[in-house]
């Protein structure tokens, strides 16, 4: 279902045609919150570090940056790229936890048979995000495949996601940048996007209403009525 949102907004028609969709990964596409909380318990425990991670606190941080999350929880890693290579490394022992979301093949599919561009854009390490793209055969549904980078702002910053649009040659106000988080909406009305949140992520819908996205809506579908205003 799409909520008023979008309803507003089809009636008006303010937008121009989108010709690419931008989606988060985590709690938008796949279903990973068991395996991020298995693997970061994990690589704190290889750098003996012993404090108590409530597990449904940690999910509803998920999309922020470890080192936010972390203080969140009152600690901090001396060495933060030792456990990050220490994450990257078990992430994958712990994969089978993961799923992708009902939907999301269809709609993918969908969109390049539309002839609309699609890209990922995750605030995971490149090379995971590659990883993971591969490992649950999505590589062949993207144009563009947008993981943290050196030298590059993360979300909200609307850096990745400008840098996706001028790869691709699609103007802004042609892109609809899909997620679950506050930070995917702020990224997308940071860099001038169409912005939708899906409500079966890692926030609330009062949490996700709060941030004023475009569209918000319950199943990731219905990105297929949003492309057609």
């Amino acid at each position: 279902m799409v909520n008023q949102y979008f309803e507003i907004d089809y009636y008006h028609n303010n937008f121009m045609k989108t010709e690419l969709v931008v989606f988060d990964l985590d709690g938008t596409l796949i279903s990973s919150h068991e395996t991020i909380y298995k693997a970061t318990l994990h690589s704190l425990k290889e750098l003996n570090i012993k404090t108590e991670i409530h597990e449904e606190k940690f999910y509803k941080m998920i999309g922020l940056h470890f080192e936010d999350i972390f203080r969140e929880f009152g600690f901090s890693v001396p060495d933060f790229e030792h456990f990050i290579n220490i994450y990257k490394s078990t992430y994958f022992d712990y994969i089978d936890s993961s799923v992708v979301y009902p939907g999301v093949m269809e709609i993918l599919t969908k969109l390049r048979e539309q002839k609309i561009a699609t890209s990922l854009l995750t605030t995971k390490g490149q090379e995971q995000a590659d990883n993971i793209v591969d490992h649950f055969g999505l590589r062949d549904k993207f144009n563009y495949v947008m993981g943290r980078r050196p030298g590059m702002a993360h979300k909200p910053s609307p850096e990745p996601l400008l840098k996706i649009c001028s790869h691709l040659n699609i103007d802004v106000s042609k892109t609809l940048i899909v997620g679950d988080s506050e930070m995917d909406v702020e990224c997308g009305k940071n860099a001038g996007t169409k912005t939708c949140a899906v409500t079966y992520g890692y926030r609330t819908k009062s949490e996700l209403e709060n941030t004023f996205p475009d569209f918000l809506i319950d199943k990731i579908v219905d990105v297929e009525y949003i492309v057609a205003v």
